[in-house]
């Protein structure tokens, strides 16, 4: 088997829904295996699994384990000669896999791929691509300074080496995975995919960022960024840095203020959203052929930016590749008058969210 997907879910069942539907298309020409592992849900995460995705191996934890131990109970169930972790939250495109696969065949010493992701309105995500976030950089992020925190010098479509990734989106080999024993259990949530990203270059491999596929990843949807959050965060910092760095007590005192004023600072605010006038897209070759309000075909996309401001865009995924729906969205960065969202295959439900900062949105209705 030449690929096993590993997604850890917790409650977040409609995006995960999304989340398989564009796996599914991604591997059709792939020997290729899904794995979700599910951490205790509370919603019917795991029926929807069974029900629509039988061919998924689903795993139900009976307890929330975390992130690492999760990823690590799936991994013990894959086969495939690769392995990729992936959010619930995102959505990949029908090439998302080949084309990394093709070009990780490509090296002969691989340690992590990463790809570039962009939020739910189509803004490019910095974490796709970041440094070793030594004390030094450290401090100087918490300072509000990230030029030495992301890697600036490589470009968003970029290709290139890269030491560190989100684990939203990590494609490594089998091997490598089980030559640095996974994830660091000592992690809960959070800090777990730098210290991986880190562990595999010390393995003395090399981790590369492909630019050249993008995924959505509905970030805040996994978790709310809240004080718990804060918390969290530094505190897998802290595991990090005792870890692998020497202990510095000035650092310390910057990971304690860096709890108090994230504590302030990351609680979602509520948002003000204009009232939206909605486009239906439902045609990729210039046919309409589904009834529906507006029903434009996806390559006018762009005359509709001058013509409708201030629209919402809702991609019926029943006639649109999932490609088609990110290259639109991860296009949209240059153009603010439209927000987002997708209709799935065979769903009931629309969703999408409109900024990394905040939770997205899902509306169920009856047909």
């Amino acid at each position: 088997m030449k690929l096993s997907i590993i997604i850890l879910n917790y409650n977040v069942r409609y995006f995960l829904e999304v989340c398989l539907q564009s796996v599914e298309a991604a591997i059709s020409s792939i020997d290729a295996e899904i794995i979700v592992v599910d951490n205790n849900s509370q919603d019917d995460s795991c029926a929807i699994v069974r029900d629509k995705f039988p061919n998924v191996i689903l795993i139900e934890n009976k307890e929330n384990s975390g992130f690492s131990k999760g990823n690590n109970l799936g991994f013990k169930r894959a086969k495939g000669e690769y392995i990729c972790i992936l959010n619930p939250d995102t959505v990949v495109g029908e090439t998302t896999f080949s084309s990394i696969l093709e070009y990780a065949n490509t090296k002969t010493n691989l340690g992590i791929v990463g790809c570039k992701l962009v939020d739910g309105s189509g803004q490019f995500l910095p974490e796709s691509k970041r440094h070793i976030p030594t004390p030094k950089v450290a401090i100087s992020k918490m300072l509000g300074r990230d030029t030495t925190y992301y890697v600036h010098s490589l470009g968003q479509d970029a290709v290139g080496e890269t030491p560190v990734f989100v684990g939203a989106f990590m494609l490594m080999k089998y091997a490598v995975y089980n030559e640095v024993n996974g994830f660091d259990e000592d992690y809960f949530m959070y800090g777990e995919d730098i210290d991986l990203s880190y562990k595999v270059l010390k393995a003395g491999y090399t981790n590369y960022y492909f630019g050249k596929t993008t995924v959505i990843h509905y970030k805040g949807e996994s978790t709310l960024k809240d004080k718990v959050y804060a918390k969290r965060f530094y505190g897998a910092m802290q595991i990090f840095y005792k870890k692998h760095f020497k202990s510095n007590l000035v650092f310390n005192g910057f990971l304690w203020l860096g709890i108090q004023m994230a504590s302030l600072l990351n609680a979602e605010k509520p948002s003000i959203e204009l009232k939206k006038e909605a486009i239906f897209v439902c045609a990729s070759n210039g046919k309409n052929d589904y009834t529906a309000r507006f029903p434009f075909p996806v390559k006018q996309i762009e005359q509709l930016t001058q013509a409708t401001p201030n629209s919402e865009i809702i991609f019926d995924a029943n006639y649109l590749t999932f490609s088609e729906i990110i290259s639109v969205i991860s296009g949209s960065d240059k153009n603010k008058n439209f927000t987002f969202k997708i209709l799935p295959k065979n769903s009931n439900f629309i969703l999408g969210s409109n900024s990394s900062k905040s939770r997205g949105e899902v509306i169920a209705f009856k047909y």
